[in-house]
């Protein structure tokens, strides 16, 4: 810019056109720009679909039928007759008691039917003459009366002798200890030259069926009413026993399919919920008492289910389910949903959407509410839109 006091002779009307064009040049607006295209986004269209419903509830394995062993007469263990942790058969000798006492009570007892048996012969005898000789006067009414009542009472000493020999065939029986049912026997709790008394409180072993064999489960009962109200309006569908499989502790698939056997009658006061149980075979016994499993309950098919993938559903600071939609201006759409359970991957949804919205699985993070989008096709087991290459 030339100075004006050193250029005195710079005429007026080129100063003024200078300080014009600058002036101009200060407050001039820069060129507008163009708007940034609408964000593209991945969207999965929803349509309803029967869907499989599976519940998953943790269960303990218990045997179909326990039986503890334990003596009914007093004795010394003799000897142990099987093999701990075999499996032995109802009948099967376990134990044997040194008998000698019942067999000699055995021996007395056969000898007292055989005197028993003596006398009411005689008796008979003499009843016999008596009743003859009464009907000719030789001897009086009392007499042959006082012999009849001595043969009643011969033959009642007979079937008293005769309970005696069974009682102590039992007794002699008992100190023989056999399996009441089939099944795996566990350890022995006594040793040969023990004392065993009857009817003792310890077991001397325990024998426990295990095919069939026993899933008891818990349920909630708040589940229970709403799979029965599903039920009972159609909302969901079942036919037929409801079939269980078992998952066991290592996540290995059991390969033998359950039925539920029955459902308790009362629900726990204490948790809120009552228990199952599972009836299942166990020909390899893989399963064994105690074990925990996981049961998997086919419990019906959702003929109109509605499945949304899990990437597309997310949850607001109040916890409330949110999906984002795109709507049919293009623009992003908030809406809160009501979901209830996993199907694999996917949420079952409730309420809040319906076939043929478009969910929003990709791009969340560079949208809004409100915010125009382009939305393709969502690529298959990818969070990246199909069109956005590779």
């Amino acid at each position: 810019m030339f100075n004006t006091l050193t250029h005195p002779r710079l005429p007026t009307a080129a100063l003024l056109l200078s300080t014009t064009t600058i002036l101009c040049a200060c407050g001039a607006k820069p060129p507008q720009q163009n708007a940034p295209p609408p964000t593209e986004v991945g969207v999965v269209t929803l349509t309803t679909q029967p869907v499989p419903l599976v519940r998953e509830l943790p269960g303990r394995i218990g045997a179909s039928l326990i039986a503890e062993v334990r003596p009914q007469v007093s004795g010394i263990i003799k000897q142990r007759l099987y093999q701990e942790g075999s499996q032995v058969r109802a009948g099967q000798a376990l134990y044997q008691l040194d008998d000698a006492l019942y067999r000699a009570a055995l021996n007395t007892a056969r000898a007292a039917l055989a005197s028993a048996q003596a006398t009411v012969t005689a008796a008979r005898q003499r009843a016999r003459r008596s009743t003859e000789l009464a009907r000719t006067g030789t001897i009086s009414a009392q007499e042959n009366e006082a012999n009849a009542a001595a043969l009643g009472q011969a033959e009642a000493e007979v079937a008293a002798a005769e309970a005696e020999l069974a009682a102590a065939e039992v007794r002699l029986g008992y100190s023989r200890i056999t399996a009441p049912i089939n099944g795996r026997i566990g350890r022995s709790s006594v040793t040969q030259g023990a004392l065993v008394t009857a009817n003792q409180d310890a077991a001397l072993a325990t024998i426990q069926q295990l095919d069939p064999i026993y899933v008891d489960l818990t349920q909630s009962s708040t589940e229970w009413l709403r799979l029965q109200r599903d039920l009972t309006s159609g909302k969901l569908e079942r036919d037929g026993a409801l079939q269980v499989r078992i998952v066991l502790e290592d996540g290995t698939p059991y390969p033998h399919t359950g039925q539920l056997q029955f459902s308790e009658v009362s629900v726990d006061p204490g948790t809120g919920s009552y228990a199952l149980r599972v009836v299942i075979a166990n020909p390899e016994k893989l399963l064994l008492p105690g074990m925990y499993v996981r049961a998997l309950l086919d419990v019906g098919v959702r003929p109109q289910g509605l499945l949304a993938p899990q990437q597309g559903i997310t949850r607001d600071a109040k916890g409330n389910a949110v999906a984002m939609m795109v709507n049919d201006e293009g623009k992003v759409e908030a809406r809160t949903v009501r979901v209830t359970r996993t199907v694999g991957d996917q949420w079952l949804v409730e309420d809040g959407l319906e076939a043929g919205d478009r969910l929003i699985v990709s791009g969340l993070q560079k949208i809004k509410p409100g915010a125009p989008v382009t939305a393709v096709p969502a690529a298959p087991d990818s969070d990246v839109p199909a069109s956005s290459g590779s």
